[in-house]
């Protein structure tokens, strides 16, 4: 493999690597607008310029020498750019040379000209790739004094893109995602010259099930969310690092929150999950977390307080014989959750525990849209929670005399709501209000993936961690520097300081309290206690623990102690909030 020198730092590169890439791989930046790791190269932006030499050669195919016995190396006499520069042994990169600083000051002089400053009203502004480079790589002035072009604003794309043509730079990012990741060339650039746009083909929308990801690699903020747009400023927001809790593709993502809500999510990097990219559907699937949310847990349909909805459980437990107990759970429990759900159910001495199947065949795709409408099914069932597709008939012959739903809504499942009838009691733990809690007799608030700490398995067995993102009066006090900086700051006046105060607790805490009434004596203090004697007691989780998943992102079930290589992951945005 070739070894070239980028600013005299010596790296190993790949065969046909771009000098770009063989940079980004080893942790060193080079400025750019156009090029993206997924996409083809364009090399349009011209902010990549950088000064590239060979060693001379000798007659004999040696390298010459100076003085010193070190390589002579002749420069181009013009700066090549790094996104299409493909590397050969021995090449010399020069980055921070005076030609160079001057080249990049000259093209980011040249995007400003008719550039509007949009800032105070761009919901990119604090994560703009154009912010960041014309604080690091321009001269902070201009000499243009002429009125500036004035474009299309808000020209709707599709149902999820709003394009502002004013602020785009023209890298063809969305185009080239367009027609190579998302499969939908319906984007073009017309009218060559200083009055460039993009236009969609005639008759023609984009609304593939992955156009938002042009939002996140737009480099300025030419493209917005119409859900998103101007809800927040991205410094008044967090941004956790979560599992997606919607389906099963396990996709890493950020989540985005203010006064405790959640406002956007967006993909986070895994090359071995979902790359760079995230589906709309998950992207949008967040409401749920925010709204019409159970704040308490409830008895006989009064709120009590949580001492007592355990005693009301254990005693409703302890009226009926095992055989007339069923559990119901659902793949949105973590791997932690399920295992002591399978727990709670030995415990008791219920052989009815069965997982209800989440399937959308409509939906899936060869990208990340899954028929798999939960998170973790696949490991819910490597933690010995039976997949039962029907059990209608055993709720209607009246045998079932307590159903227990855990984290289950019949979302995928409408047909049980009738068959629930025939129930004398019935205990929810949810996350929403909904029919099935109306009819519950015992309502136990449940907190959503975004509220806890845990691992999914997703639909390729790969394990992967997470923590939470938003308050609950259970987390509040590991929450600190995870929250907010509004949330943090805020006084008790404020606005964004009037979020409700949700009094709902994890699965397995729920299950170990009423364990505990009939002398289960579980002590796990937090998830990773659950997780480490997952680990010693299934085999398939063996060599696994959070730390380690979180190195790896993710590890395999049945190959713990052969974790996949760690690798660079490119970020677009440098200065973007974590």
């Amino acid at each position: 493999m070739p070894h070239i020198f980028i600013d005299g730092q010596k790296i190993e590169a790949r065969d046909g690597q771009t000098i770009i890439q063989a940079a980004y791989e080893n942790g060193l930046q080079i400025p750019h607008f156009c090029w993206h790791p997924e996409l083809s190269v364009s090399g349009n932006c011209r902010m990549c310029l950088v000064e590239v030499g060979l060693p001379k050669r000798l007659p004999d195919g040696k390298n010459a020498k100076d003085e010193n016995g070190n390589d002579i190396v002749n420069y181009f006499p013009k700066l090549q750019i790094a996104c299409a520069t493909k590397v050969s042994e021995g090449m010399r990169v020069r980055r921070q040379k005076e030609k160079v600083v001057e080249a990049q000051e000259a093209v980011m002089e040249f995007l400003l000209i008719n550039h509007p400053l949009d800032c105070p009203i761009c919901d990119e502004a604090g994560q703009c790739k154009l912010q960041e480079y014309a604080f690091d790589h321009s001269k902070g002035q201009s000499r243009f004094e002429e009125t500036k072009n004035h474009k299309d604003k808000r020209q709707q794309w599709g149902p999820n893109v709003l394009f502002d043509a004013e602020r785009c730079i023209s890298c063809s990012r969305c185009i080239r995602f367009a027609k190579e990741v998302a499969e939908q060339d319906v984007l073009t650039f017309v009218q060559r010259g200083d009055h460039v746009t993009i236009e969609l083909f005639e008759d023609t929308q984009f609304d593939n099930p992955y156009s938002m990801n042009v939002i996140d690699i737009c480099p300025v903020g030419a493209l917005t969310s119409p859900d998103f747009r101007f809800k927040a400023r991205v410094w008044d927001m967090s941004f956790n690092e979560s599992i997606c809790g919607t389906d099963g593709s396990g996709t890493n993502i950020k989540i985005g929150v203010r006064n405790n809500e959640i406002l956007r999510l967006e993909p986070k990097t895994n090359m071995y999950v979902n790359k760079y990219w995230m589906s709309d559907n998950a992207r949008l699937d967040f409401k749920w977390v925010n709204e019409n949310r159970i704040l308490n847990p409830i008895v006989d349909s009064k709120e009590v307080e949580w001492k007592d909805a355990f005693k009301a459980v254990s005693l409703a437990l302890k009226q009926y014989k095992q055989d007339e107990i069923m559990i119901l759970s659902s793949g949105k429990s973590t791997n932690e959750d399920a295992f002591i759900i399978r727990k709670f159910a030995n415990k008791y001495g219920i052989k009815n525990l069965y997982l209800l199947p989440h399937i959308d065949e409509s939906i899936a795709d060869d990208m990340l849209n899954t028929k798999e409408r939960v998170p973790n099914s696949t490991g819910s069932k490597e933690l010995g929670i039976e997949v039962h597709k029907d059990v209608t008939d055993q709720l209607k012959s009246g045998k079932i005399k307590l159903l227990f739903l855990i984290e289950e809504d019949f979302a995928q499942n409408t047909h049980l709501f009738e068959a629930i009838s025939k129930v004398d009691t019935l205990i929810v733990a949810a996350y929403n209000n909904n029919k099935l809690t109306d009819k519950a007799n015992i309502v136990l608030a449940t907190s959503t993936f975004a509220e806890i700490e845990g691992t999914f398995t997703n639909i390729h067995n790969r394990v992967q961690h997470f923590e939470p993102a938003l308050i609950t009066k259970e987390n509040v006090s590991r929450m600190g520097m995870k929250m907010s900086r509004l949330d943090k700051m805020g006084a008790p006046n404020d606005r964004w300081t009037q979020h409700e105060q949700r009094n709902c607790k994890q699965t397995w805490k729920i299950l170990q309290s009423i364990a505990n009434l009939d002398g289960a004596n579980w002590h796990y203090k937090n998830s990773e206690d659950i997780f480490q004697e997952i680990t010693q007691s299934v085999a398939s989780f063996r060599f696994m623990d959070y730390a380690k998943l979180d190195e790896h992102q993710g590890l395999k079930l049945g190959a713990g102690d052969k974790p996949d290589k760690i690798v660079h992951n490119y970020k677009s945005h440098v200065m973007k909030p974590n």
